[in-house]
């Protein structure tokens, strides 16, 4: 018997600039930001060969994330997260994904402020 297993795919530190926050300063230079995902894949999806055709496209998701983090200003990293969230999980077999987002500069004394959003247990 075959274990039920699961599939994920884990993209973290996908580091890209963005116009995003509500203060002037930020509004003024595109600041570093960091974001991490966590897809988890339909099992009855699992390529059976070993053609990329047949697989989510890692290199897709990542350039989802960083086309819709340069492509306007974000107030929020809720409402980053939000819109790559929506655009990953219409993508090829996704049944589940969190995106967290990441300002590793903002403070100081924080190694990063971040927002997730998840769909995962």
């Amino acid at each position: 018997m075959t274990p039920r297993l699961t599939r994920r795919f884990v993209l973290t530190g996908i580091e890209t600039h963005c116009s995003i926050g509500i203060h002037e300063f930020e509004r003024k230079t595109p600041q570093r930001i960091l974001v991490d995902l966590e897809i988890l894949l339909d099992p009855d999806q699992e390529p059976q060969a070993d053609n990329i055709d047949d697989a989510l496209n890692y290199d897709e998701i990542r350039q989802t994330v960083i086309s819709i983090a340069t492509s306007q200003h974000f107030d929020l990293q809720e409402t980053l997260a939000r819109r790559i969230f929506d655009n990953v999980f219409k993508m090829k077999s996704v049944m589940g994904l969190s995106v967290q987002t990441s300002k590793p500069d903002i403070y100081q004394d924080v190694d990063c402020a971040s927002y997730r959003l998840s769909s995962l247990d």
